[in-house]
């Protein structure tokens, strides 16, 4: 039954992933045409297997972004390691439900042993709880909600039982450029955003000490106050020492949110960037993003997991929880059913090393910086940011004309976001692939749309065409 589909399955993969190098980084087909396509009512008649995966493959491939390639630099995505790839079949074909220890011991093992190394790699407190969720933003939920625990319980509030309903008010404090992912985890945790505080920042995006201070004064109750690894445009890191030791002096809990900056602790040459992180209470990350492995999966840490299980825990009378040494990924998370996350995280992390993690971050890095010196040689393009990790920002006269017309040509993809009230393109490099060739290519199909929409003098590709051609 299965090995006839699997094969073809395989085939189809296969076929995607050699062709992902060289082609169009973005898509050409329009909604309509996906819906023509894909879609139509609901069939009345069973379908053979194969044929539903050869039609699925056929009509979604024209709306397949290459993301998994070498060239996509629109958001911090990294392409499946071939090991985490090969795991997450695996997962998949095992169909295993992660709640529980008993549900599937080896992932619960699987769990434990991932977790140990990501804590080692980043170099958090061994004795740290993690979860894995499905991304960054649940995962950032996942640590508030710790965070709601443990700063009502010393301030004699059972949030878990009683609720916010006439609890001590929890002042929440964020730097002026945090992610939207802190806005809604607070939002969906019942903090509101009317009245959250906002400590003011410096031009590339990173919290000052001086108005963490200020807002502490200001607060008289129980405090959260969430920092950042890895600004999203610019790449910048909070002052990590400064604030933890600010907050921790009120009894207060300091989160991290470090999508994809908190690697950068496992890289000798930027770990100067995270200072200090290491004495934080809570932290996140994305495993898809730096780590390379397949959506999704997103990484809670925490130094208190007393407040980390408290958070998250349910209980059942049919709930066999097993001895207290036996993991049940329940216990960290919200969810109950759960696919076996961990499993690509753990085969990543084994494939790659602590050296081969170490070169990742380096290597993205330094592709980064590559591309910024490339394009600040060129008339009209200015570089917006300190380029200290893997994100570059850009501003070319027309940025927004700019970045359609390098979308349309397909060499690279990259989208537009606004900095410190202008129009800018983003740039991040974060994909285990890329080369020194990838970043060359992209940024001549940058400035050759920068010269075609700024300057109305088109310039010759590598091939020796027009670029729109």
């Amino acid at each position: 039954m299965y090995e006839k589909l699997l094969d073809r399955a395989r085939s189809r993969a296969l076929q995607y992933l050699s062709s992902v190098d060289a082609r169009h980084v973005g898509t050409r087909a329009s909604r309509a045409d996906l819906l023509a396509a894909i879609g139509g009512p609901f069939p009345s008649e069973p379908s053979a297997a194969i044929d539903v995966i050869e039609r699925l493959a056929d009509a979604a491939e024209p709306g397949i972004v290459a993301s998994a390639g070498p060239r996509y630099f629109g958001f911090v995505t990294g392409g499946a390691h071939p090991a985490a790839l090969a795991a997450d079949w695996l997962a998949s074909a095992w169909d295993q439900n992660t709640c529980l220890y008993v549900t599937s011991p080896a992932a619960s093992v699987i769990e434990d042993v991932a977790a140990a190394w990501v804590i080692d790699a980043l170099g958090l407190p061994s004795q740290a709880s993690v979860g894995f969720t499905t991304g960054a933003q649940m995962a950032n939920m996942t640590a508030l909600a710790a965070a709601r625990h443990a700063v009502l319980r010393r301030a004699g509030w059972d949030v878990e039982a009683d609720g916010l309903q006439g609890a001590p008010r929890v002042h929440v404090i964020v730097g002026g450029e945090a992610h939207s992912s802190i806005y809604a985890s607070l939002r969906i945790l019942g903090f509101g955003t009317a009245t959250i505080r906002h400590a003011a920042a410096d031009d590339q995006g990173r919290m000052r000490p001086e108005a963490i201070d200020a807002e502490l004064a200001a607060c008289d109750g129980p405090v959260i106050v969430c920092a950042q690894a890895g600004h999203v445009g610019t790449g910048a890191f909070d002052p990590f020492a400064e604030i933890v030791r600010a907050t921790h002096a009120r009894g207060g809990w300091v989160h991290v949110d470090g999508a994809f900056g908190l690697w950068a602790a496992a890289s000798p040459s930027r770990r100067h960037l995270v200072e200090g992180l290491d004495l934080a209470d809570s932290w996140t990350t994305d495993g898809h993003k730096w780590l390379n492995v397949p959506y999704d999966c997103g990484i809670v840490i925490c130094a208190h997991s007393d407040a980390h299980r408290a958070a998250m825990s349910q209980f059942a009378s049919y709930f066999i929880r097993g001895s207290e040494e036996q993991r049940n990924g329940m216990d960290w998370v919200p969810e109950a059913s759960r696919r076996a996350r961990a499993v690509p995280v753990y085969a990543a992390m084994r494939a790659l090393g602590r050296s081969g993690l170490t070169d990742l971050v380096e290597r993205c890095s330094s592709l980064a910086s590559r591309m910024a010196a490339t394009l600040r040689q060129e008339p009209g393009i200015e570089i917006l940011n300190d380029v200290v990790l893997n994100q570059v920002l850009v501003r070319c006269g027309d940025t927004a004309a700019v970045i359609a017309r390098v979308q349309q040509e397909g060499v690279c993809w990259l989208g537009g976001t606004a900095w410190q009230g202008r129009d800018a393109m983003r740039i991040s490099v974060s994909n285990w692939r890329t080369t020194e060739e990838d970043i060359d290519k992209s940024a001549e199909s940058i400035v050759r749309a920068h010269r075609t929409v700024n300057f109305q003098s088109p310039i010759p590709n590598s091939q020796g065409d027009l670029a729109g051609r």
